[in-house]
């Protein structure tokens, strides 16, 4: 892996530094780890992974994504499930809106991919930001296609490339960061 993962900031800091160039959706549809964090949900939680599925493209001509996230509570065996569907934000490409389904209808977000690659073994990696919300704050996560995760350098090398932005609130989310147990 390059020493310096290709990352950006998200829009809300694009005057401070690059946006990512987003992936595909071919490269984001499937099952990721989420092995890294700094949203606080996540703490206390075990096997988080976010499959995406392209869905049929809708009478606008937008094709949405089909968000399904799976977690365990550390202790506990039952997998609990959140679904949701991400419709690409107009003008921003790699950002999208996700609004719940079902009972979560009432709750949305929006999230950007800021950087992907792959690591020196082959596995894939995803960086994302999510904004904050009325229930959550401000959060990055690190996806890895391999539940077991990326090896350290390309977390330290994604961690080093956030932190060398020098945006205070991206440098506070990274330096919160925290690794999610799989087994």
């Amino acid at each position: 892996m390059a020493s310096h993962p290709l990352v950006g900031l998200p829009r809300i800091h694009a005057s401070k530094g690059n946006k990512c160039v987003p992936p595909t959706n071919d490269f984001l549809i499937g099952t990721w780890h989420v092995t890294h964090s700094s949203l606080p949900l996540w703490q206390g939680k075990r096997n988080v992974n976010i499959t995406y599925e392209t869905l049929p493209v809708d009478s606008s001509g937008v094709i949405k994504i089909n968000d399904i996230v799976r977690y365990q509570s550390i202790g506990s065996e039952k997998v609990k499930s959140v679904h949701g569907v991400d419709t690409p934000t107009p003008g921003d490409p790699g950002a999208w809106d996700w609004r719940g389904k079902g009972w979560l209808m009432i709750a949305s977000s929006h999230w950007e991919c800021l950087g992907f690659g792959h690591a020196d073994d082959d596995n894939q990696w995803v960086v994302t930001y999510f904004a904050k919300t009325h229930f959550t704050p401000a959060g990055i996560d690190i996806y890895s296609r391999n539940k077991e995760g990326l090896p350290q350098t390309t977390v330290d090398a994604i961690l080093r490339a956030l932190r060398d932005f020098s945006v205070p609130d991206i440098t506070a989310l990274t330096n919160n960061i925290f690794q999610i147990p799989h087994n």
